[in-house]
């Protein structure tokens, strides 16, 4: 598939991303799907004891409880597996998402996720075709509440979340995003939609990178997401430039990298995802978006373009529900947000080193707030390895500026 994309003023005046796209044939020789019902295998147990009898019985396996979210391609539902007996979350197509094109994409989501086995990726369990003859799959269900939601909260100026979500807190959840982006990354795969919708914090502190739906191998020829223009999402309150597109641009605007904005999606590799991931950093450290005063979608990807914030910018934008933004922090998320990839991170590995630095103390010395941290921490450390002479030290120390102070007042009155 051929493309080649333009940028050229729109209605609202900015410029807007424009594709000529090579149609992508749509040919499937697959059979209509069975339309069989998924049915327990399990036999029901009765009695106790020597009484013990097992019944066999064949009922729906996936019982619905509620309906999680919805797209314009499928959706995702939580409900009983009556087998295992526990609650699972099922993601299936929707009934007029019959396109091949839509299929190959969510079999390509489903081998993708399936083949990256980590504890911050949510695991598959099953696939399988409904009694409507929808394709679905079934994963481990998180319960618990989006980083966008939790973000919210702390900017609603939420006094319980701001003492459960401290800035080391929210280092430790960054710290499981981004291993989850090495892992993917060392088998050669990008996510390409990384925001804080797409990570779920779990009931236990569990964190997960969710929605690998337009994820793709980096080697890979085939790339489903740059087909017909499609939009997967709700349109919430947040507008177009916070939910996910495929198309002419593939990945959610707001969370873009530049390379992504500009529609050059073959050349992504992984230094794209770390891009979006420092824009979610951003957010979560200062609660508001780094182009949270941009209005429309083309304001927006003017922005992911060519604005590179500063350190001076990221102090002025934090939230006013918080203060004392730790000055290493913000070094981290501004170095990860140059536009030329040659300037950004090397890898996921390196971002997780310099934040568990930052968390022992150990920080880069970048600012007089930094040199500050660094030597009050070499500080304490000596007084855990020589606590008499520190103490003596600091005595001395204290003692050389009183008679500084009474030598320079007793020259003042004389």
């Amino acid at each position: 598939m051929n493309a080649q994309t333009l940028f050229a003023p729109g209605d609202d005046g900015f410029a807007q991303a424009k594709t000529a796209v090579a149609p992508m044939r749509a040919v499937s020789s697959l059979p209509p799907p069975s339309s069989a019902l998924r049915t327990t295998v399990l036999p029901r147990v009765e009695g106790d004891g020597a009484e013990v009898r097992l019944v066999a019985e064949s009922k729906s396996r996936y019982e619905p409880i509620k309906t999680l979210g919805a797209g314009g391609m499928g959706e995702i539902v939580l409900v009983h597996d009556q087998d295992i007996a526990r609650k699972v979350a099922v993601k299936r197509l929707l009934p007029e998402a019959s396109d091949p094109v839509m299929l190959a994409r969510f079999v390509d989501e489903i081998r993708t996720v399936g083949r990256l086995e980590h504890p911050n990726i949510v695991p598959i369990h099953d696939v399988g075709v409904d009694e409507l003859g929808r394709y679905f799959f079934v994963m481990k269900y998180v319960e618990g509440e989006t980083l966008e939601t939790i973000i919210r909260k702390l900017a609603d100026g939420d006094a319980d979340y701001h003492r459960k979500y401290t800035f080391e807190r929210r280092v430790e959840i960054f710290i499981d995003v981004l291993s989850a982006l090495a892992y993917a990354h060392a088998n050669g795969v990008v996510h390409r939609d990384v925001k804080p919708a797409n990570v779920m914090v779990g009931r236990y502190g569990e964190v997960v990178l969710m929605d690998w739906g337009i994820a793709k191998p980096v080697a890979a020829e085939r790339d489903l997401a740059r087909g017909a223009d499609a939009t997967l999402g709700e349109e919430n309150d947040r507008g177009r430039m916070f939910v996910t597109h495929v198309g002419a641009l593939v990945g959610t605007p707001a969370y873009m990298s530049p390379e992504q904005a500009r529609g050059e999606v073959d050349k992504l590799d992984t230094r794209s995802d770390l891009y979006s991931a420092c824009v979610l950093f951003h957010e979560l450290v200062t609660l508001r978006h780094y182009l949270a005063d941009r209005r429309t979608l083309g304001d927006i990807l003017s922005g992911v373009m060519d604005y590179e914030p500063t350190v001076r910018d990221m102090k002025r934008s934090c939230h006013h529900t918080q203060e004392g933004l730790p000055p290493e922090l913000v070094h981290i998320a501004v170095d990860g947000l140059a536009k030329d990839p040659a300037k950004r991170y090397d890898s996921a590995g390196q971002m997780i080193e310099l934040l568990r630095q930052s968390l022992e103390g150990r920080m880069h010395v970048a600012c007089s707030g930094t040199l500050a941290k660094r030597f009050l921490r070499e500080a304490a450390r000596g007084v855990d390895r020589h606590p008499r002479l520190m103490f003596w030290s600091l005595v001395g120390t204290f003692l050389a500026v009183i008679f500084t102070a009474v030598t320079l007042v007793r020259m003042i009155v004389a």
